[in-house]
């Protein structure tokens, strides 16, 4: 079985998103998580670029819907172990 690349097309895809307006909306996150579950899972690799990208926002950039999408997001990880 080949190794999954979606954690490059998530990399690139989210340096596009931070670098149109410097900041990362929830329907953005969405669509990085959408590359990540595309498979039917979110393996190593993808999990450590997603904290990753969790790590770049900050806290003045997050609203209510991007509060309760990290939330999800952030215990997902967890229960993957990560």
């Amino acid at each position: 079985m080949n190794e999954s690349r979606d954690y490059l097309e998530l990399t690139f895809r989210s340096v596009s998103c931070f670098g149109d307006d410097g900041r990362l909306d929830a329907a953005e996150l969405d669509e990085l998580v959408a590359i990540a579950e595309r498979d039917g899972r979110i393996d190593a690799n993808e999990m450590r670029v997603l904290k990753s990208i969790i790590g770049r926002i900050r806290p003045d950039e997050v609203d209510a819907a991007m509060k309760t999408r990290l939330d999800a997001l952030s215990a997902r990880l967890r229960e993957l172990g990560g």
